[in-house]
């Protein structure tokens, strides 16, 4: 049954692109990788063989172009798991709904996206330079919660045990934990990245237990994070975008990973500021990897 997007629920722009990302059906590859910084755009597609296209507008800067034999859109997202409901609806909506009719295609076309970012590192074998793959992500955003079927979605069990570790306060909202793609994750990490547990923050100060002038709620929420352990799992970083990846990703059928470099150590609580020299290393392995 065909299903049609008013104008309200689906902006296009007048040339046809997407709203926000202001990018056509034509210009979006299959292979996606998702940066934070726009500035890291140009750093990863200065590995193409060709480009194709580029476009900005806000913080979302694209470019599209081949690595090797493999044709990659590369896009910013900016910061938040906010900006990741913007991303990945628009890349689904130019793949599996027709523009022109704004009614939806008949055939499902799935999407391989990998978010390369920096984190936190939270446990000892998660010093700064060390390159996490995201087994699940636990969203602190409450993103997903605005969705249907997100308890289908999610791990119930691991959420469930990892509250009851926590005693978490609800005046925080309700954690999500999900499944980042297993088969992206085998031939993207293999034996060379961290495989662990990632939270995504809604905040980088106080939802990170950083206190600057404002008190903490749980002052002792770092520490409870960092014991936690299930079925052989760690969290081990924090970053602000991977659960919003993962959950949406998931709902939607597509494939999805997020790949990030440690950048501070919170339990050494040592940092590197000057990370964007190495991040290039990882850069180039989620390239030959995709």
């Amino acid at each position: 049954m065909s299903k049609h997007f008013e104008e309200s629920e689906l902006i296009i722009n007048t040339d046809g692109s997407c709203f926000h990302l202001h990018i056509r059906p034509d210009q979006l590859a299959d292979k996606i990788i998702l940066v934070g910084d726009p500035g890291r755009v140009s750093l990863v597609a200065s590995h193409f063989n060709n480009i194709e296209c580029e476009v900005e507008s806000r913080e979302f800067h694209t470019i599209t172009g081949t690595f090797k034999d493999k044709r990659i859109t590369v896009v910013s997202t900016g910061i938040g798991c906010d900006n990741i409901d913007i991303v990945v609806n628009e890349l689904d909506a130019l793949k599996n709904i027709d523009l022109k009719t704004r009614e939806l295609k008949p055939d499902f076309h799935q999407l391989n996206i990998v978010r390369i970012g920096t984190c936190g590192g939270l446990q000892p074998n998660t010093p700064t330079g060390t390159f996490i793959a995201s087994v699940k992500s636990i969203g602190f955003d409450g993103l997903l919660n605005f969705y249907a079927n997100r308890d289908k979605a999610s791990d119930l069990d691991f959420e469930k045990h990892f509250k009851d570790h926590i005693g978490w306060n609800l005046h925080m909202g309700n954690p999500y934990c999900i499944d980042n793609d297993p088969e992206l994750l085998e031939r993207i990490a293999q034996t060379d990245m961290v495989h662990g547990v990632t939270i995504a923050c809604g905040g980088f100060y106080g939802p990170q237990g950083r206190e600057l002038r404002l008190p903490l709620a749980d002052p002792n929420l770092n520490e409870k994070i960092e014991s936690f352990e299930y079925k052989g799992l760690r969290i081990t970083n924090f970053e602000m975008e991977s659960s919003a990846l993962a959950g949406l990703s998931k709902l939607m059928g597509h494939k999805a990973l997020t790949c990030c470099m440690v950048i501070a150590n919170r339990r050494a609580k040592k940092a590197n500021a000057n990370y964007k020299n190495n991040i290039d290393s990882l850069i180039t392995k989620v390239l030959e990897r995709i």
